[in-house]
């Protein structure tokens, strides 16, 4: 398996905290108005998401789904 390093610059974690903290509020939204959920689940979640999604890990293009060389993700 191939390891990654990346140094990421300070507006750039800032940029990752923001976006998490975003997820965070939304996934309260989120379960609040459904009256169902499990939000400390999903919250738990949220950095290593924010870090595989957009911090670089991943490598994936929204704009081409099937593209035969995109990492997948599986949580269980």
């Amino acid at each position: 398996m191939a390891q990654v390093q990346t140094m990421l610059s300070t507006t750039e974690i800032d940029r990752l905290t923001a976006l998490a903290r975003e997820l965070r509020r939304e996934v309260l939204i989120m379960t609040t108005e459904a009256g169902s959920g499990h939000p400390t689940s999903s919250m738990s979640a949220v950095e290593i998401l924010v870090a595989l999604y957009f911090g670089g890990i991943l490598r994936y293009d929204p704009a081409q789904p099937r593209w035969p060389d995109r990492d997948r993700f599986i949580m269980s």
